[in-house]
């Protein structure tokens, strides 16, 4: 598997390559000068994988890399999902620190016998209220706020995503067509931008609605030294079209050319010199065969509860127990889906503190996919995946449901996109160095000159700006860390990376006889 996955990165990297009211007082004591002029823009653009960047595609966020600095190795957090992203971007670390574990997650004290969608910020807050705290770590905007800086959200995509990024909200705002916090706002974006639009296949009126509002308010009596825009497209339409559709094409073709006006109105306004302009994405794609059917693997496993409903809950990969776990059932769970070609990686709770190994046999701990929080189930399952091309010609198949997707551990969903062009940068490089979406709030407080608090388990890219080590400095690691059956019938291997001391998840493959 691992040939066609460095051919994979090398094609990310050579096509990037081949064209080489909230106005207030601003900054604080101890902030370096050359900081305070320097705004930060973090475009996000939701599933993006990086061969998508192409000339021929996305001009325009192509060329953006080619006079900036191209990550070639950046990663997804794991599960590779949209609401686990935004909360490592918006706390510096991951989901073993911020506790939110999955786009459908398993709140007992909120909703004791379903799943919590946290697409919906209505049900995010529910959890809030019924467990005093939706992230479990410090955010970015919390930061922001103590130092008198301020954190602007500007969001295409869902509510729950727009949420996570910047909450609670102290002086910043986050902005979305379903969500606006100050509401006292909600008058001022619709003169701007009008009415915001409902989700579409392409989504392009409500990119471009998230694109006017910042160009409007976000340029003007918003004006704030971090601003997040985040994109709906590709990953909406992907879903349903497909990876390399015709539809999924123009919905890049159209989300680059919102990065060009952003980019033409900076540049119009003498904004471009003084603003860095931070790409990324919450993970990557992956074409689905649709073989993985998990809540029907595990039914029988369950029992019914006073209530009627069953006691096992399964959550996209994650199967939760009400109330106290059954280590017998466990087991058998477990048992059961290492016999199952279509599952990939299993993870459990760790066989001793600290342990890589889980504590059941054959299993990957949660400390290896950085996962170990006190909201954790008992066991969580990955897709098992192939290097296989779709006809559009894209590699990396996964077994979920589905037309194309993500969240699980393949290179293909892991590996996503991450560049920056701007006056803190460095110029028409790459970077090889291992990164991931968790490094981006730590390198955005360094940019700003301001200190990275220790519950950031995250870091700085200091190799990819202009006055920070050079890119082939970092001291980048590799290893593996193995788990098999006592009968070696089933194999789980998870590929690492740790660079100075910070440990990626690269991908995971398994192994069966």
């Amino acid at each position: 598997m691992i040939p066609a996955r460095r051919q994979f990165l090398a094609l990310a990297c050579a096509l990037v390559l081949a064209n080489s009211a909230l106005i207030g007082p601003r900054g604080s004591s101890g902030v370096h000068a050359q900081a305070r002029r320097h705004t930060q823009l973090l475009l996000v653009i939701d599933g993006l994988r990086p061969d998508y960047i192409t000339p021929q595609v996305m001009p325009r966020l192509h060329a953006l890399g080619a006079r900036g600095i191209v990550f070639t190795a950046h990663h997804s957090v794991f599960p590779t999902v949209t609401r686990v992203n935004a909360s490592s971007m918006s706390t510096g670390t991951y989901p073993e620190s911020h506790g939110l574990l999955g786009n459908t997650i398993y709140s007992e004290k909120a909703f004791p016998g379903k799943g919590l969608n946290t697409a919906d910020h209505t049900q995010l807050l529910a959890m809030e209220r019924a467990e005093g705290d939706l992230l479990t770590a410090p955010t970015l905007g919390s930061v922001l706020q103590r130092a008198g800086r301020r954190f602007v959200v500007i969001s295409a995509g869902s509510s729950g995503s727009a949420l996570l990024l910047n909450h609670p909200v102290y002086n910043g705002a986050v902005i979305n067509p379903d969500f606006i916090d100050p509401p006292s706002l909600a008058t001022k974006v619709t003169a701007v931008a009008g009415k915001g639009p409902a989700e579409a296949v392409p989504n392009n009126a409500r990119n471009k609605w998230a694109v006017d509002v910042y160009l409007s308010l976000g340029l003007g009596e918003l004006n704030s030294d971090v601003t997040a825009i985040w994109f709906g497209d590709p990953d909406a339409t992907a879903h349903q079209k497909g990876i390399g559709s015709e539809t999924t094409i123009q919905a890049l073709r159209y989300v680059d050319a919102e990065i060009g006006r952003i980019e033409d109105t900076l540049k119009q306004r003498g904004l471009l010199d003084t603003t860095n302009i931070i790409v990324a994405s919450d993970h990557g794609f992956s074409t689905q065969t649709g073989t993985m059917a998990l809540a029907q693997v595990v039914a029988p496993f369950s029992r019914v509860m006073p209530d009627g409903a069953r006691d096992i809950v399964v959550t996209e990969g994650a199967i939760n127990f009400r109330g106290a776990a059954d280590p017998a059932r466990v087991k058998a769970i477990v048992g059961e889906l290492q016999r199952r070609p279509e599952i990939g990686a299993i993870f459990t709770r760790p066989a001793s503190p600290g342990s890589m190994q889980g504590v059941v046999p054959g299993t990957l701990s949660h400390n290896v996919a950085r996962w170990n929080h006190a909201r954790a189930s008992d066991i969580m399952v990955s897709g098992n995946w192939t290097e296989d091309r779709n006809p559009g010609g894209f590699p990396g198949q996964t077994t979920q449901g589905g037309v194309a997707g993500h969240g699980t551990s393949s290179p293909y969903d892991i590996h996503n996109t991450f560049m920056a062009a701007g006056p803190d940068f460095r110029a028409g490089a790459t970077s090889a160095v291992p990164t991931s979406n968790a490094d981006l709030a730590p390198t955005i407080l360094r940019l700003l000159g301001l200190q990275v608090p220790a519950s950031m388990t995250g870091r700085a890219v200091e190799e990819g700006l202009t006055k920070g080590a050079t890119p082939g400095s970092g001291n980048v690691t590799r290893s593996s860390e193995t788990a098999r059956t006592p009968d070696g019938s089933y194999e789980v291997i998870a590929h690492i990376s740790t660079v100075n001391g910070h440990r990626y998840l690269d991908f995971t493959e398994t192994r069966r006889r």
